[in-house]
């Protein structure tokens, strides 16, 4: 009895946190301050104000905490109105036809380097900047498409790179990247016959890999992990299993590039390194799976050799801080 009346109590304090973190406004019950035991997070401190205040009255708020408000309610009018994405599939022969589309787009742009990376990393960060120059680089010596997820941050980046180069860009973007509050299924700049908006995942993975395929000495492609979060080690550890168990689909072999910029991913290394000390990896297959290149001249190297690039074509032009001021293509 007693331990059954304790789970309870567990439960019961445990939802109450749950409704608070998520911002659970409709069914929770006004408090006076005085009873708050702890203070309130920021979605929920009008629901817990220092003073009452009559039905339906508006307090002052920051401007930080009107733009939170303002985004809380785009999303609940999104998920009474639907989803941008489209109402959920229906039969599996979505998902197929989606994937379809894709397939279509690389073969009418061409298979070629394929990047993954951050949504969230801004135009001023030197990353951007990094990747903008190893996607022009890129581009000029494999003489290859560009393929990114054709959103913001770092793929835009690479994209940024392509058009330097003059060489053709290929995108597969989903309507909602990580750290944007808004859909839209609409590049700000790119044609549109040059990329597909994706509902599923699961197809876009799909397209990306297919992208980098190759089924002849001729193609040359390439996946290169830029530095991301969740999405891009979602679809990184995906590749690199298909590379792994030689379920990728490809004739010939792909090079896997991870840019470790500023030891990014050093304490991931270190972590798959712990693996093969416990057993769940073997003995030097990480390393067999990609190549961990410190900045873009390694990486434009290892292209090189890997394609057998003659070193008088291998002009490349990099700058070593990386410095200057950029201008973003994109338009508002």
């Amino acid at each position: 009895m007693e331990v059954a009346a304790a789970a309870s109590s567990v439960g019961a304090g445990f939802g109450a946190q749950l409704r608070r973190a998520i911002g659970f406004r409709h069914s929770q019950r006004r408090a006076p301050s005085c009873s708050c035991p702890r203070s309130p997070r920021p979605t929920a401190r009008l629901l817990c104000g220092g003073t009452a205040r009559p039905r339906g009255a508006v307090a002052a708020t920051s401007g930080d905490q009107r733009r939170r408000q303002r985004q809380l309610g785009e999303l609940e009018a999104e998920a009474e109105a639907g989803s941008a994405l489209g109402p959920p599939r229906s039969s599996p022969l979505e998902v197929r036809e989606e994937m379809a589309r894709c397939f279509d787009l690389v073969r009418r742009l061409g298979h070629g380097a394929v990047y993954l990376g951050s949504s969230r990393v801004p135009p001023t960060n030197p990353h951007f900047l990094q990747t903008t120059e190893l996607a022009r680089e890129i581009a000029r010596l494999l003489d290859c498409t560009t393929w990114t997820g054709a959103g913001p941050g770092l793929m835009d980046a690479a994209i940024q790179g392509a058009l330097e180069a003059e060489k053709p860009i290929g995108g597969l973007k989903i309507a909602k990247e990580a750290g944007e509050w808004t859909s839209s299924a609409i590049h700000p700049y790119l044609p549109p016959d040059t990329y597909l908006t994706c509902r599923f995942f699961s197809a876009r993975k799909h397209g990306l890999v297919d992208a980098a395929v190759r089924s002849s000495p001729a193609d040359r492609t390439a996946v290169i992990a830029l530095p991301g979060g969740i999405g891009t080690l979602d679809e990184l550890f995906e590749i690199m299993a298909l590379i792994q168990l030689e379920r990728i689909g490809s004739a010939l072999p792909v090079p896997f590039l991870l840019l470790n910029y500023d030891s990014y991913y050093s304490k991931l290394l270190d972590f798959l390194n712990d693996c093969q000390d416990w057993g769940t990896v073997a003995p030097g297959e990480v390393a067999s799976l990609w190549k961990v290149c410190d900045g873009n001249y390694e990486a434009l190297e290892y292209l090189a050799e890997f394609y057998n690039v003659p070193a008088a074509e291998r002009n490349y032009q990099i700058s070593p801080q990386l410095k200057q001021h950029r201008t973003s293509y994109a338009t508002n």
